[in-house]
């Protein structure tokens, strides 16, 4: 999902403010689209030039990295493969006309029209078995039931699960080279707007539940502003600047297939393939396809909740998980650091493991934690002394009587008035009963 400046602008200076005018939304983004996109675009934009040549077709740039990268990853190396995975290794096709009659069966909201562009990637995935293979075996057996679960909560057509297909080809992990990363291609200001929590060592964006719901709200906004789903998926790719510079360039046609030549080039693969990726997902098995099948339990897992520093070596020594299956549930850990000194955040394990972790929870603590998850809190330079700070002596703490002053204590315990004060922050010589001073003797 590549935005631009003037996305991130509307985005955090409209969507939380005024959204609820879905109405009013509409007309003011429009017009600082409109507005704005003529000056931030047009060095940009002016000097690209369009192929009006529709059949020559542009895959998304990152999509062939982020397949590339998904094929060595965790999950592949712990499924099964069975006969038909690579049994059948010469591609299967059809005619036109199967294609277009498979497209309109589909019990979809948005529409799944044919053209060659679209055969050209439906082509592609087609010759794709493993790839296929395990994009569907993961999406089934883990992520598709958690963007459905996103999408229906905000009342949103179901068929937009597969658009982590061409995101991030399933990889919770994958960045692209503008910085946007997760499963829903998220950059980190956009991601901020809708919550998301992006820091040394927490980055939602990989995060499949949170980031599937805050792509779900950002895509629910979209669809506010256009009312047609084709060019909300297409301003979810180049951002609503770009959709709204093809609109103004067409002679203000709003419809994807009018104003195709005019986006950038990148963009006018990403409807034809996001409708390829739903016809592969649905008919994969008519190409000679199967899931790869986990090897993980990876539906039977839970939540557990943790308000210390932890790492994930620590959970992986004491309760003998491969440390980088917790990695696999949680990506959004980047440092297999979760800092719950600092709030709660929330852990997923296997089912099996919750209880263990709760009952084995001070031995994880402890487990290296000097190692692991030790701070420094206060250093000094070599060479410096702390002992006119903190002394050089035993701690002791004396309780001050009646009678007693800083000078008549500093005397009975051989030490200096100055270095009372300093040893308890006191900024003059006053003292009261009940009071307890530290002595460093």
């Amino acid at each position: 999902m590549c935005l631009c400046v003037i996305e991130n602008f509307m985005l955090s200076l409209h969507f939380k403010k005024i959204l609820p005018k879905a109405m009013k939304l509409k007309s003011i983004i429009f017009s600082a689209i409109i507005l704005f996109s003529q000056n931030i675009f047009s060095q940009d934009i002016e000097n690209q030039s369009f192929d009006n040549d529709i059949d020559s077709i542009i895959v998304p740039p990152d999509y062939e990295k982020a397949v590339e990268n998904l094929m060595s990853g965790f999950f592949l190396d712990r499924s099964y493969f069975d006969e038909c995975n690579g049994a059948h290794s010469t591609p299967v096709y059809y005619a036109d006309s199967v294609y277009v009659n498979r497209l309109q069966k589909l019990p979809y909201v948005i529409d799944m029209p044919y053209n060659s562009i679209v055969r050209s990637f439906i082509d592609r995935y087609a010759k794709s078995v493993r790839q296929v293979g395990y994009m569907a075996g993961l999406g089934e057996s883990y992520y598709f039931s958690i963007f459905e679960q996103a999408l229906a909560k905000y009342g949103l057509p179901l068929e937009l699960k597969y658009l982590p297909i061409i995101e991030s080809a399933l990889n919770t992990r994958a960045v692209s080279w503008a910085g946007a990363g997760g499963l829903w291609q998220f950059m980190i200001a956009t991601g901020k707007v809708y919550d998301l929590e992006v820091n040394s060592l927490v980055d939602d964006r990989f995060d499949p539940v949170k980031a599937s719901d805050a792509a779900a709200r950002y895509l629910r906004d979209l669809y506010s502003i256009y009312n047609n789903w084709h060019l909300v998926i297409a301003a979810y790719n180049c951002g609503p600047g770009n959709v709204a510079r093809a609109v103004r360039k067409s002679g203000g046609k709003t419809a994807y297939w009018d104003i195709y030549q005019f986006l950038p080039k990148e963009t006018r693969g990403y409807v034809p393939i996001f409708i390829a990726a739903n016809y592969i997902m649905n008919y994969y098995a008519l190409h000679n396809i199967c899931p790869i099948q986990p090897k993980l339990s990876i539906q039977i897992i839970d939540t557990v909740s943790v308000t210390s520093r932890i790492h994930f070596e620590q959970i992986a020594g004491v309760l003998n998980i491969p440390i980088d299956e917790i990695r696999f549930y949680n990506p959004q850990y980047k440092r297999d650091i979760i800092p719950g000194d600092i709030k709660e955040y929330k852990l997923v394990l296997p089912l099996n493991q919750v209880s263990a972790f709760y009952e084995n929870f001070d031995s994880i603590s402890a487990y290296r934690a000097s190692e692991l998850t030790a701070r420094l809190s206060v250093i000094e330079p070599a060479g410096y002394s702390t002992q006119s700070v903190s002394g050089n002596g035993s701690l002791i703490y004396y309780k001050v009587r009646n009678g007693d002053s800083l000078s008549s204590i500093a005397a009975r315990y051989r030490v200096t008035v100055p270095k009372l004060k300093r040893w308890n922050g006191l900024r003059n010589n006053f003292i009261k009963t009940g009071q307890k001073l530290k002595i460093y003797k």
